[in-house]
């Protein structure tokens, strides 16, 4: 018996020794409230591709935990497969950087109820997803307002919601180039220029560009930013030279 022991001994210690340790830089658990069963998945995009780094099954338990390795603060994306055969819904976006990242939502509201709690860019990237969004909603009401004023034949609304609109992109614009300059010393500035506001006028966003710290510009999306804005400073050029010759 004693020697039976012994032998199961030596196995369970060989079997946790050939287990290999997920290692990395980043910690990123949290809970699904009310989620029982479904697939969590941890993503990059790579490539221009959108990639699983790791994924996990729920079965009851609506926690999770994921282990990773980035080099610089990067965009990840927790996605949520319901089996419902839905491919682009339940996703959540957020700044992975070294350190440990918190992230919790629901079930019935997986992108409306997350909080996320992480490094400098996550906490700015989400303060800077809660004003887009006042943004967006405002334009949904418009659209909606535009949808009952075009049913009326009301041409003075729909002129009216067009100043609106108008009104509305610019202030979205303003502040999102603000913010960029605000947090010129974070890889979100130049990631949320890229993103929302990639076809301002070419001036504002070489203030931008002029502004990121040395850091940033070497940055995955610092350079991403930078060659984004050459390029269409040399298209710009190109079309200014084409109208004259014409």
């Amino acid at each position: 018996m004693r020697q039976f022991s012994f032998i199961l001994l030596i196995l369970v210690l060989i079997i946790s020794c050939s287990t290999p340790e997920k290692k990395g830089n980043v910690s990123i658990k949290g809970t699904v409230h009310g989620l029982k069963k479904g697939m969590l998945y941890l993503q990059k995009v790579q490539d221009s591709t959108l990639i699983n780094i790791d994924s996990t099954a729920i079965e009851g338990d609506p926690s999770f935990t994921f282990t990773t390795n980035v080099q610089e603060p990067e965009i990840h994306y927790l996605f949520l497969d319901k089996y419902d055969g839905a491919q682009y819904n339940d996703r959540i976006d957020f700044f992975a950087e070294p350190g440990e990242i918190i992230i919790n939502t629901s079930l019935n509201a997986f992108e409306r109820d997350v909080m996320i709690s992480g490094g400098k860019n996550q906490t700015k990237f989400f303060e800077y997803k809660k004003m887009n969004k006042r943004f967006n909603d405002r334009n949904l009401r418009i659209i909606k307002e535009d949808y009952e004023a075009k049913k009326q034949n009301d041409e003075e609304k729909l002129i009216k919601n067009d100043q609106v609109y108008k009104n509305l992109m610019k202030q979205k614009y303003l502040y999102t180039l603000n913010f960029a300059i605000n947090n010129k010393k974070l890889e979100v500035a130049p990631y949320v220029t890229l993103h929302e506001v990639f076809d301002a006028n070419i001036h504002y966003l070489d203030t931008v560009a002029n502004a990121l710290s040395p850091k940033v510009k070497k940055s995955m999306y610092g350079k991403q930013f930078l060659d984004f804005l050459k390029e269409r400073k040399e298209k710009e050029a190109e079309n200014l030279q084409v109208n004259k010759d014409n």
